[in-house]
Order: C-alpha cells, then sequence, then structure tokens
C-alpha cells in the first residue's frame, strides 16, 4: 500500500469540505436572488426623446439606465438591475421591494435641468448641455467645491448670459432648477463669453459630487413608457424558493444514491466532486455579483444533470476497460482518456448554442444561457479533472484492488 498517495487523498479530501464548511454560510447568506425568488417587480420601459431636438443613441440609452439605477438606490431598493435593450428599450428588476408602485412612479420622472430667467422662462433645458459632463472643481482662491458644466452651444450661453446681465437687480439671475427644485440662483453682472458654467453654493466635496451626478442625470431628459409590468408578491417568491430547494435537494439525494449504487467507489469520487460542483458553482456566482433567478436554478439543475453524465460517461468506459481484462489502472487511463473527448464534444456544443441564447436573448433568458456556461465550466473542473486526480490517487495507493469496487463482477471480465 502506498501511504503517500492515499495521504495526499485524504489531505485533499478533508482540506475540500474543511474549505466548504469554513465558508458555506456566508456563501448561501451572499447569494443574491432574483424578484421571482424574493419577490418585487419587473418593468420593461420604452425610452423616447424628450422633443424633437433629442436622439435616442447608444450612450443616451445607458446614461438613463444609469439614472434610473440611481434613483432606485436613493430610495432604498435593493441592488436593481437595470440593462438597456435593442435600440429604445431599459428592463429594471428590483427585488425586495414593499411598495413598487412608489418606485415605479419615481423611475418613470424624467431629471429635468433648466436654467431660467427671473420671470420662469426657460432659458436652457437639459439637453444644451454636454451628456455626462458635469464635474467638481474647486475655487481658486477659497478653495470651495464648484460644480462646472459644459454646453454644447457657446455663443447661445453668451446671448443668454448677456441680455440677463441688462437687467437691473433683482432681475438680473439666471436660476437653476432640477425638475421644480431651484438649486441655485447666482446673479449675471456681464456676459459669459464660454462654453463653462459654475454652480456655487457653498456645498461640501460629498455634496458637490451627489449634485453634479444629479445633473448629469438631468442632461438626459427622456420619456419612460411601461411596455411589460410583472409584480411578484414576497409571499410567493418565499414560496417559490422553499418548493425550488427541497426539489433540489430531493433530487440530489437520489442522483447520489444512484452514482453509489451502480458505481461503488467512482460513485464515492462522483459524489465528493458534484458537492465540490456545487460549492464553486455558488462562490463563482457571488464573484461575479450575478442574481439567481428561477431560469437561473434551471440552468443550475440542468448543470448537476451535465456534471453527472460526465461521470458516468467516464465510469462507464472505465468499466468496459475492466470488462476488457486490462488492470485497474489502465483501465482507469485509457477510460478517462477515451471519454474526455466525448464528454468535451457535447460541453462544446451546449455552450456554444447557450452563447447563441446569450447573444440574442433578453432578460431571463440571458440569465439561463450565462449560468448554463459558468455550470459546464465549473463542471469541467470538478468533475473531470478533479474527479480523476482523486481517482488515480486513491488506485495507485494500491488500496483498491477488487473488481466489485468498480461495480463489474468477476464473471464479466474477457481474457485478452
Amino acid at each position: 500500500m502506498d501511504f503517500k498517495r492515499f495521504g495526499s487523498f485524504l489531505l485533499i479530501v478533508i482540506l475540500s469540505f474543511g474549505l466548504i464548511a469554513w465558508t458555506a454560510p456566508d456563501t448561501l447568506k451572499n447569494v443574491r436572488l432574483g424578484l421571482d425568488l424574493k419577490g418585487g417587480f419587473e418593468v420593461l420601459y420604452i425610452v423616447e426623446p424628450l422633443d424633437e431636438t433629442q436622439k435616442l443613441t447608444h450612450d443616451v440609452l445607458i446614461e438613463a439606465a444609469r439614472s434610473i439605477e440611481d434613483r432606485a438606490n436613493n430610495h432604498g431598493a435593493e441592488e436593481p438591475e437595470v440593462t438597456p435593450e435593442g435600440k429604445d428599450r431599459i428592463r429594471v428588476k428590483i427585488a425586495g421591494v414593499t411598495d413598487p408602485d412608489k418606485i415605479r412612479e419615481i423611475l418613470k420622472e424624467p431629471a429635468n435641468l433648466t436654467f431660467r430667467s427671473s420671470d420662469g422662462t426657460i432659458e436652457l433645458r437639459g439637453n444644451d448641455f454636454v451628456e455626462n459632463a458635469a464635474d467638481v472643481q474647486f475655487d481658486p482662491t477659497t478653495q470651495e467645491p464648484i460644480i462646472s458644466i459644459k454646453l454644447k452651444d457657446r455663443d447661445k450661453f453668451y446671448e443668454i448670459t448677456q441680455r440677463i446681465s441688462q437687467k437691473p437687480a433683482p432681475d438680473n439671475v439666471l436660476a437653476i432648477w432640477l425638475n421644480e427644485e431651484m438649486l441655485y440662483s447666482p446673479r449675471v453682472a456681464q456676459g459669459i463669453n464660454s462654453d463653462q458654467a459654475t454652480i456655487e453654493g457653498g456645498y461640501t466635496i460629498t455634496e458637490a459630487r451627489e449634485l453634479a451626478a444629479t445633473i448629469n442625470l438631468g442632461a438626459l431628459p427622456v420619456n419612460l413608457t411601461e411596455k411589460y409590468t410583472q409584480v411578484v408578491d414576497a409571499t410567493l417568491g418565499q414560496a417559490s424558493l422553499e418548493k425550488t430547494v427541497t426539489a433540489g435537494l430531493i433530487g440530489s439525494v437520489f442522483i447520489l444514491l444512484f452514482m453509489l449504487i451502480f458505481y461503488r467507489l467512482p460513485g464515492v469520487i462522483a459524489v465528493i466532486t458534484l458537492i465540490m460542483y456545487t460549492w464553486l458553482l455558488l462562490n463563482i456566482f457571488n464573484w461575479m455579483n450575478a442574481t439567481l433567478t428561477l431560469p437561473g436554478i434551471a440552468a443550475f439543475v440542468l448543470g448537476i444533470g451535465m456534471a453527472v453524465d460526465a461521470n458516468i460517461i467516464t465510469y462507464e468506459r472505465i468499466k468496459d476497460e475492466i470488462r476488457s481484462g486490462k488492470t485497474i489502472l489502465s483501465s482507469i487511463r485509457a477510460g478517462s482518456r477515451n471519454s474526455l473527448r466525448t464528454i468535451l464534444d457535447a460541453n462544446i456544443t451546449t455552450i456554444i448554442a447557450a452563447a447563441v441564447l446569450f447573444t440574442i436573448g433578453t432578460g431571463a433568458i440571458k440569465g439561463f444561457a450565462l449560468v448554463l456556461i459558468v455550470s459546464i465550466l465549473a463542471s469541467m473542473i470538478t468533475n473531470v479533472f478533479f474527479s480523476r486526480l482523486l481517482l488515480f490517487l486513491l488506485v495507485k495507493s494500491n488500496l483498491v484492488k477488487k473488481l466489485s469496487y468498480f461495480g463489474v463482477k468477476e464473471g464479466e471480465v474477457r481474457e485478452l
């Protein structure tokens, strides 16, 4: 018996399960659940220009999506998912919301930045400013934070400020409004021949940065029309989660029993690697900051099935080699080598199909495809390479010599 190899086998298994036991509570705690498992709402918006001068570009969609996400965050939403789709659509998913109607109204309201004269006339609108160009600078004299805004038309800004500067006080002001809230009301002493406007007001650096971010959102006013809405009650989401977990556990128990009964010692290896696969996949999800939904769980379960299938293909090839009269070690080498191509072909074709779904799909379809791709890659690591490492260590230790350990009867062995 080779105690060195057997000791290596035991050490790897003990360290693996120790790592799982140590990290599992935090891993499960950090898994993000989608609205179909936690409750919440999903809205698909059609994006339209606020006026005829605005063009809907990909950059406008991205900034509008960021505006929606920031508003959701500012009103207590938990990790909203806001993604542009196509040329004029934005999909919003927010889980764990108790008052979806209120959040939806907040999200639809455009952040409209305007510069107004003393009589309320709108002189400049948000789309007169360069997109995402509001920035925090510092007054060279007082070193106080000020907000600098870049305009698209220098001449227009000069004409407006020149005209207002000629009015008597207190009408010589150009007030800055965000929606119906006045941010600042500076007096204009002379025409400003520049493409930069500044906002002063004794702000702290944090307040100045927040205001600059708000103005950047306001520089892209758009209209949002709800195309599709889905609201999932928190109780229904919790019930879905409990049933899904219960079904997954029952299915996993039957799979593990099947592997142990039909494949004996390799079945034990399969049980170890399947547990490692599940742990690895959950940690990858957390690292990616991915959200687990019902379609994602479906892909997760499909990935487990493909992992089990990889084990079965390998172990059946090994059993065939043993029945042909080869030694156990030779059978494992030949069976592993012959099964690898089949496993790779199956996994690569599935990855290609999933990649197509991810490319042309939207929403839940993209999530399903992404989880499936990650599941296959995690399966290759654990149920192909890690599984073979453990099996080779155990066999080379000379502790395993009986054919029955591999589910093969002595009478099934053929003479070479």
